[in-house]
């Protein structure tokens, strides 16, 4: 199998938990410890290896983390959009317009960082950079700013369907991609190739990544603080995560979709299939059959796939929530992580670039966990917020403040 980066990213910029929230004292503390949890699971996923050398068997890192955590940051980000644009209580009028206004900024911020750290990756990447895709995350996200749980929730199962099924019917009209970590070349000398790639084709494509951005956005227009919200996150995505699991094996095995994907293609050994379902597809998922989208192997973005990580995802916000209820001392380490997410990530990215980690990856990931920690809590007690994210609230929070003003407002000044 050719070798391929250890787990095609994820990871996400941090996003505040409530709106004007300082030093964490409005802060949901469960949040950010999901969140800091998720950056843990991206980094182990890739500086460890995904096999065993003597054996080839899967490692228990990526038994335990790769696919999933990238749905949660995605979940958590549309959850921050939400807290930012009015909570349970959605914004409206000139107050919604300087929302988007501000969400737009962030992802035209994100683009340019994305476009930056494309610059820095090596031509074979040894991790796959989610933030660009932040940036559709956030446009596609838009329209829908001020809208409810239930609407939310309707088009997160909405997209859980049709953003597969499109990914299956038109992926392979659409032009193939030259870099997984596009730069700013690749975005004028390829603009439909990148657009494809950022909606449909890449690791972490926006419109089946829908399904969570909206999931997120529902929860965060719920009462997060009440603990039979955090319950029923829990019991929910169990629920949802065992189903998809369950009903998708039932349908590979016992009803024999295993052969007819292995007959489907005649150039597929059985020693490729494995391979597949255990480590993905090489590249896109294969089209040749409608049974390829009972698949939950991680970053294939079926439904049965994208239902069995939003669950996963709902069941850790709840845990977390539920934790920081009695224990939320216990949680500091990740969720002071957490906070400054966008920042660990990113300075995680550029020290992937320099790949000096192969030689002793269990050494560095220590390395990089302890470092990790120990910044974040230091900044957070010094100055709150982490580095890139002050800096993108500081570009963000005066062009909210000059949209939000109404037009009697701007002429008197």
């Amino acid at each position: 199998m050719r070798e391929r980066p250890r787990e095609k990213p994820p990871a996400a910029p941090a996003t505040p938990a409530a709106p004007g929230a300082r030093h964490g004292t409005r802060r949901l503390v469960g949040l950010d410890a999901a969140r800091g949890l998720a950056l843990v699971a991206i980094m182990c996923v890739h500086i460890l290896p995904m096999s065993y050398a003597a054996t080839g068997r899967p490692t228990v890192t990526w038994i335990l983390f790769p696919g999933d955590s990238p749905a949660l940051f995605a979940l958590l980000a549309g959850t921050g959009l939400a807290l930012t644009s009015g909570g349970r209580r959605p914004v409206r009028g000139r107050e919604l317009t300087a929302a988007r206004a501000g969400v737009a900024v962030r992802a035209l911020l994100l683009l340019v960082l994305a476009l930056l750290i494309g610059r820095l990756m090596p031509p074979e990447p040894p991790a796959y950079n989610i933030l660009i895709y932040f940036a559709a995350y956030f446009l596609l996200a838009l329209p829908v700013l001020g809208l409810g749980p239930r609407a939310l929730f309707l088009g997160a199962a909405v997209a859980l369907v049709a953003g597969p099924l499109l990914l299956h019917l038109a992926g392979d009209a659409l032009p193939e991609f030259s870099s997984y970590n596009p730069t700013a070349a690749t975005l004028v000398t390829e603009p439909l190739a990148v657009l494809g790639q950022l909606l449909l084709t890449g690791t972490y494509p926006a419109l089946p990544y829908l399904a969570y951005v909206l999931a997120g956005m529902a929860i965060g227009r719920l009462n997060l603080r009440r603990r039979d919200v955090q319950v029923r996150l829990v019991v929910v995505g169990a629920l949802l995560a065992v189903t998809a699991k369950l009903v998708s094996r039932q349908l590979l095995y016992a009803g024999d979709v295993y052969t007819r994907l292995l007959f489907s293609d005649p150039d597929l050994t059985a020693a490729q299939l494995e391979s597949l379902l255990t480590y993905g597809p090489e590249g896109r998922l294969p089209t040749t059959s409608p049974w390829w989208l009972v698949l939950t192997t991680p970053d294939v973005n079926t439904p049965f796939s994208v239902a069995w990580s939003l669950g996963v995802s709902l069941a850790v916000v709840g845990s977390c929530l539920l934790l920081a209820r009695r224990h939320s001392t216990w949680l500091l380490p990740v969720a002071a992580m957490g906070t400054m997410s966008l920042t660990l990530y990113t300075a995680h990215l550029v020290f992937l670039s320099f790949e000096v980690f192969y030689t002793a990856p269990a050494l560095w990931l220590v390395a990089s966990l302890l470092l990790s920690v120990l910044f974040a809590l230091a900044w957070q007690r010094a100055f709150g917020r982490g580095p890139l994210e002050r800096g993108m609230a500081a570009v963000v929070r005066p062009v909210r403040r000059t949209v939000a003003r109404t037009p009697a407002q701007r002429s008197s000044r």
